[in-house]
């Protein structure tokens, strides 16, 4: 579809800019490199070849000098450039985080690359590893970020709410818990102080730093640390959390109520997440429907504080939380009160006796960048054991990913143990040092590659502030959405970093927003050999399919993405020798609407096939018989009826 739009505007008269490039970092180019037992360099550059060629013949128009490959030293030094000047500006930075981590495979895996509790790749489970990590400083925007949502008007309403709903802007009030002993306190946040008399019981995430303190020494921490242990292995994600059980196990240790001074048992439950708020909730059963299934669980107290008007609460006999609004009870001096008044008068006292503060929560967190994986770009900073982390000198840029390196036994990157790459002098001190083996999270390579290619050869920087001005902001963007929230997010969160640095004169890269559906078929699977290609795939005489490589019955699975993974994919090259460019083209346009999803059919390519056929043969039918007839140029006024009516509808048809 984005040919179409180029091509139209192109014939309206417009200067189009319509390139290709190659996001060829990251972990799916490793993988299927690992898969295909070769060298991850040697296997993207040559794809990238072989799909450029395959897109020369579909004809697209695209303008292959702006070309880029993100792999490329020449594109990479710069966002390694950036790195450094965030870094100064603290909008980089690194520190202990829990990640998702991958034993067989060694590396840290994004939320969307564990799939129910197991590595995309290998298949194993995933656990949660506490290790220091880069991060870029992407909630500094939180706010603007999600304010401009309302300036998007050309972007789909669905992709707007997708992006507020992952910023996830909360106000309320942070309360201070004091532990029972004395020694330091429990920091929760919560939208809803009004409740704050009701909370009975304190929920820790399971990785919260308190945790083995607070167990330390008594007859629950082995139990304790277990169930630690076990929860670490499962999904945190969100959509796993909403289907499970949900579990928990007394500390041993007690908080206290600091508006009542009720004595608050302190669990660590699955529920919790460290990602989210400080870690820790403040429990009230009555009136929160996951806080009251807990409660139910393990006998623990339910106090109503705020009461419907319509009819008294019991919590002996209650069966589902309420949380609807109504009046203040078992609440001391708020007694009585709204309970939507109640919310502003509690963090009044809150403040008022320096017990809590009012406060905005965010669910989006820093973007973690750093993946244990080879084929990526060098994150641009040294250790030295005196002087810590030490940024490399803009002179040595590019820190180039050396591209001979082999990988390890089980495909782990060569990086730590290539003593060429890591064995560096400390550029403050002179010292012996280490360079950083981690390399960058793909998605910061796609999340300015739209400059990059407003000037592909600029040698003096990440692009040309003249080139970037006259073509920038995208006019049309077209992508999956899939991209609609984390590459999206990044991709404003990087034009903010770029505006800051004074190389942009606008936040928002993305006027308008196409968001277009998937081109979908079924899978089929081998038992012995996996998911298959079509071409592996044997018809039967019954009409069965099996395996050509083993003979063996094959299981067709259910219609999804197209997907090298899945292997359920389409040579373009099988299309282009049977039908050629135009039946291919025409099919992929005419299968479904552009935000549609397509799905795959071969009886709709023969359509379209046959369909170019009769035209072919209606214009050279009648070749002779128009060849010597000149095109009518004069007013249509002058026309009889029946000529004029022909001449409409040649113009409507064409």
């Amino acid at each position: 579809i984005g040919d179409v739009v180029a091509r139209y505007k192109r014939m309206r008269g417009f200067n189009v800019l319509h390139p290709m490039g190659w996001d060829a970092f990251g972990m799916p180019a490793e993988n299927a490199a690992i898969a295909n037992k070769t060298h991850p360099a040697r296997w993207t550059y040559a794809n990238i070849d072989t799909m450029r060629s395959q897109l020369k013949r579909l004809g697209f128009s695209y303008d292959w000098q702006r070309e880029v490959a993100t792999c490329r030293p020449e594109y990479y030094r710069w966002e390694q450039w950036l790195f450094l000047r965030m870094y100064e500006k603290g909008l980089a930075f690194r520190k202990e985080s829990y990640v998702n981590w991958c034993d067989p495979c060694q590396t840290v895996l994004a939320n969307e690359q564990v799939e129910a509790g197991a590595c995309w790749r290998c298949g194993k489970p995933v656990r949660q590893k506490k290790l220091w990590q880069w991060f870029f400083r992407i909630t500094h925007y939180a706010e603007d970020l999600l304010a401009h949502c309302d300036q998007l008007p050309g972007w789909p309403e669905k992709v707007i709410t997708m992006q507020r709903n992952w910023i996830g802007r909360s106000t309320g009030a942070e309360i201070r818990f004091p532990l029972e002993s004395g020694r330091g306190e429990i920091a929760v946040f919560t939208t809803r102080p009004d409740t704050v008399f009701g909370a009975t019981f304190m929920c820790l995430a399971p990785e919260h730093p308190l945790v083995p303190e607070l167990c330390r020494g008594r007859p629950q921490e082995e139990e304790v640390m277990a169930f630690v242990e076990r929860i670490s292995h499962q999904d945190r994600s969100d959509r796993a959390l909403e289907s499970y059980e949900k579990e928990g196990v007394f500390t041993g240790a007690y908080c206290l109520n600091p508006l009542n001074g009720r004595r608050m048992p302190v669990f660590t439950a699955n529920f919790a997440l460290m990602a989210y708020g400080t870690g820790g909730v403040m429990s009230v059963p009555a009136h929160d429907q996951r806080d009251f299934e807990f409660a139910r669980k393990y006998g623990l107290e339910v106090v109503v504080v705020v009461m419907p008007p319509e009819r008294p609460l019991n919590p002996g006999t209650m069966t589902e939380a309420y949380t609807g609004e109504g009046r203040m009870v078992n609440s001391g001096a708020f007694d009585g009160l709204p309970n939507t008044r109640a919310k502003e008068a509690i963090v009044d006292h809150l403040e008022k006796n320096a017990l809590g503060r009012r406060t905005v929560s965010f669910r989006l967190r820093d973007w973690g960048i750093s993946r244990q994986r080879y084929w990526g770009a060098p994150i641009p900073v040294i250790h030295c054991d005196r002087c810590g982390v030490v940024p490399v000198p803009e002179s040595q840029l590019p820190v180039v990913l050396p591209e001979e390196a082999d990988l390890l036994a089980g495909g782990r990157s060569p990086l730590p143990e290539l003593e060429s790459f890591v064995r560096v002098d400390c550029p403050a001190c002179g010292r012996p040092a280490r360079r950083e083996t981690d390399t960058m999270d793909t998605f910061v390579e796609s999340s300015w590659y739209f400059e990059r290619f407003c000037s592909p050869e600029c040698g003096q920087g990440m692009f040309d502030p003249a080139a970037v001005a006259y073509w920038m902001p995208v006019d049309q963007y077209i992508g999956g959405v899939e991209h609609a929230i984390l590459h999206l997010l990044y991709s404003r969160f990087y034009t903010r970093v770029l505006q800051d640095e004074g190389l942009l004169d606008f936040k928002e890269p993305f006027t308008r927003l196409l968001t277009q559906g998937m081109v979908c078929k079924e899978t089929v699977a081998c038992p012995e050999h996996g998911f298959l290609f079509p071409s592996d795939v044997a018809p039967g005489s019954s009409g069965a399919q099996s395996c050509a490589r083993c003979g063996r019955p094959v299981q067709v699975g259910r219609v999804e993405k197209m997907s090298k993974s899945k292997r359920n994919v389409i040579d373009p090259n099988t299309l282009l020798d049977r039908y050629g460019a135009d039946t291919t083209r025409l099919f992929c346009l005419f299968a479904a609407p552009p935000e549609k999803d397509l799905e795959w059919s071969e009886q709709g390519v023969d359509g379209s096939f046959r369909f170019l056929n009769r035209v072919w043969r209606l214009a050279a039918d009648w070749m002779d018989a128009v060849h010597s007839a000149a095109p009518y140029d004069g007013p249509p006024e002058v026309l009889e009826e029946g000529l004029k009516a022909l001449l409409r509808k040649t113009h409507l048809t064409i």
